[in-house]
């Protein structure tokens, strides 16, 4: 067991998937000289030469597009896009060759790339520094969307990633970088598995990323009230582990979606629909969600009131309709 920050762990991971794999490189802008904005890639330049660690121009879409061309070659690029934001310019790359070629040549080309993308909030960033725009990479066919949301996980993950067959957006969440945890440094064999982080029996919160924390706080809070949160942390959006949310779900009868990205059409919805869709007999309540508002990401000072937090969480777990009498909030125009 090590004690490790995340940036740490995710630093181990590519130094560990460096030095298995000759064909792993790392590139962005940045993650050379510098080691990266959040130091992820701190020191892999010197340690593993700038043929395998280099920096790129400031060109988000040259740099995935060049990423591309690299896996038709036979390498594993592992590339950064520095804030979340700053991904966008990318995106085209991303929907229209990194998600389609092995679809687009029946098979005989795959893009085993990993896009790592710095996400979410809670540092207090300007515009441009924070988003979360995980639902725009889930609801593209061929990509595989991961979301890691503690110390362990982030190494495991990422080395999962690197060693996947498909195209990986690893989501890594800011605030957390700088969060510490003694860890066994463990790869993960594969992606799509999700974790109860707490067993409960009267209300299933799904969460992922940032907002696990946020969820296991509220659980605590809420077994002061007497009421016991089962939180599941997804790890992996695509693909997602049905079996553990809908087992846990047919236990508790209730069930509670947690992200920070806007609810509408965000990754609750998709998984409200699927609870409700495959665990309608068993539920007491209808499928909540608790997310960030919609409108565009707030400045720094009003981040708090956007994110999602213990009290909103708390207040969306007392509608879950806890009384055998009717309940007049769901009522047209209520």
């Amino acid at each position: 067991m090590t004690m490790l920050s995340m940036a740490q762990a995710l630093n181990l991971a590519l130094r560990d998937a460096l030095t298995a794999d000759d064909n792993v490189v790392v590139f962005g802008e940045d993650v050379g000289t510098l080691g990266g904005v959040f130091r992820v890639t701190d020191r892999l330049t010197k340690d593993f030469g700038e043929a395998r660690c280099f920096d790129t121009p400031l060109a988000e879409s040259g740099i995935v597009g060049f990423a591309v061309g690299m896996t038709m070659a036979g390498f594993r690029p592992v590339v950064e896009m520095q804030f979340d934001a700053f991904a966008y310019p990318a995106f085209e790359q991303v929907v229209s060759h990194v998600a389609k070629i092995r679809n687009r040549t029946r098979g005989k080309l795959s893009v085993p790339m990993v896009i790592r993308i710095p996400y979410a909030g809670g540092i207090g960033g300007v515009e441009h520094h924070c988003d979360s725009s995980e639902a725009y990479y889930a609801h593209t066919p061929g990509l595989k969307v991961v979301a890691p949301a503690n110390v362990a996980d982030a190494y495991s993950l990422l080395r999962a990633a690197i060693d996947d067959p498909d195209p990986v957006i690893f989501l890594e969440p800011k605030r957390l970088y700088f969060s510490r945890a003694d860890v066994e440094p463990i790869a993960e064999r594969r992606l799509g598995g999700a974790a109860v982080r707490r067993s409960g029996r009267d209300v299933t919160v799904v969460a992922y990323g940032p907002s696990v924390d946020v969820a296991l706080e509220a659980a605590e809070a809420a077994a002061s009230e007497g009421r016991d949160l089962e939180v599941i942390d997804l790890r992996s959006i695509v693909p997602l582990d049905d079996r553990t949310i809908t087992e846990s779900v047919r236990k508790t009868g209730r069930c509670l979606v947690i992200h920070e990205a806007q609810t509408f059409a965000g990754v609750g919805a998709e998984i409200a629909a699927r609870v409700q869709e495959r665990c309608f007999h068993y539920l007491e309540a209808p499928v909540l969600r608790v997310g960030g508002f919609d409108i565009p990401y707030p400045a720094p000072k009003l981040e708090r009131i956007h994110l999602p937090s213990v009290d909103r969480i708390l207040d969306s777990i007392d509608r879950l309709q806890w009384n055998d009498g009717p309940d007049t909030r769901w009522a047209v125009g209520a």
